[in-house]
């Protein structure tokens, strides 16, 4: 279930310094973003849910990264 343009997880890797990034490293990391990605949605859908929301807002998302 990629989600996320592998090629854009590439561009990320060389940007944090990586002169050549195989196949196989954009699209393990693209697997664990989108693992990390999908904890930190449902948690912020849980915490605006119990705000009282159907809108999952910037601040659900923030409070979501800190637990």
């Amino acid at each position: 279930m990629l989600e996320l343009p592998e090629t854009s997880v590439d561009r990320i890797i060389r940007r944090a310094g990586g002169i050549r990034v195989s196949k196989t490293a954009a699209k393990e990391l693209t697997e664990i973003i989108e693992k990390y990605a999908l904890e930190i949605a449902t948690e912020a859908t849980t915490l605006a849910k119990h705000a009282g929301r159907k809108t999952v807002r910037d601040v659900d998302i923030r409070l979501a990264l800190k637990r």
